[in-house]
């Protein structure tokens, strides 16, 4: 509730959603949805809503109120009695291959530097990380590139172009994509996250018809099932994998071999604080980094 009683501050000082977003980096969407939560929460109204206008109720205005004494208090929490400043967190969400690759080099590295802040992973699919974002309840986040534009208010950083390969465990016969996804049975990059999506739209383009056996969203237990016979998969050759397991090769897609980015998704540099933006420096300096092992 911290988050959406600041913003209520914001719209109480700028007059509209509108502007209140454009001052503490969120979209006019996502200041809209904070107040109703916190309508929703306290269950009363807090504004009276005229064109563009967004003014107080009197119960606003208590809460308003209320909202400057808890905020104050809450910004001294973790203060010590010497009046050392409270420690910084920086809010970092993160789909489940970058949590295993790159993101622990680049957490180290930082609290390395930044001794006196503290960090959170939140874990998720990309769709539900982005909404945290421009919802303003992450800092920023690793995901896949969604296939829609991206609000103006957020800024996107590429970090990884990485290639769809068949997989396939060692002793399945063949070479041929296409013959192989006829004849095995099909392991299925779940459908909710973006790649999985991307999947999806391969085999309905190139006309392959599977034989589905399972659904899975975390990348490393499809290669597991791979590795263990289940069946064969189109999963990305993600930059944590130096090297394919051993039980499973992988096949060339050829000319119709297909990518996902990766990228850092986060407000516009002007609304991160200052160890955020050198969270986010890091990130990008170690994901396009040769070597990429950490």
């Amino acid at each position: 509730m911290i988050r959406e009683l600041k913003t209520l501050m914001a719209v109480a000082q700028e007059g509209t959603f509108a502007a209140a977003g454009n001052k503490i980096g969120l979209t006019q969407a996502a200041v809209s949805a904070q107040m109703k939560r916190l309508e929703e929460e306290l269950g009363i109204a807090l504004f009276e809503r005229k064109g563009r206008a967004a003014t107080l109720t009197q119960r606003g205005q208590e809460t308003l109120k209320q909202a400057h004494v808890l905020l104050t208090l809450y910004s001294t929490l973790g203060a010590s009695l010497s009046g050392q400043p409270a420690t910084h967190r920086v809010n970092i969400g993160a789909i489940a291959s970058i949590q295993r690759s790159l993101l622990p080099d680049a957490l180290a590295r930082f609290h390395h530097t930044y001794s006196d802040c503290c960090t959170r992973v939140v874990p998720g699919l990309s769709m539900e990380l982005v909404n945290q974002v421009d919802a303003g309840e992450l800092d920023m986040a690793i995901i896949i590139r969604p296939p829609f534009s991206l609000h103006s208010d957020l800024r996107w950083t590429p970090l990884a172009h990485e290639p769809f390969r068949l997989i396939v465990p060692t002793n399945a016969p063949g070479t041929q994509w296409r013959e192989l996804l006829a004849s095995q049975p099909f392991i299925r990059y779940d459908r909710a996250s973006f790649g999985g999506r991307q999947v999806e739209r391969f085999l309905r383009h190139n006309h392959c018809n599977v034989h589905e056996v399972c659904e899975v969203d975390e990348l490393e237990a499809i290669i597991k099932l791979v590795g263990k016979g289940v069946g064969v998969a189109l999963v990305p050759e993600a930059i944590a994998h130096s090297r394919w397991p051993a039980g499973v090769r992988a096949v060339t897609l050829g000319e119709r071999t297909f990518h996902r980015d990766i990228g850092l998704i986060h407000p516009t540099s002007g609304h991160l604080s200052e160890p955020a933006r050198a969270l986010a420096q890091l990130i990008g300096e170690i994901a396009t980094r040769p070597d990429n092992d950490g």
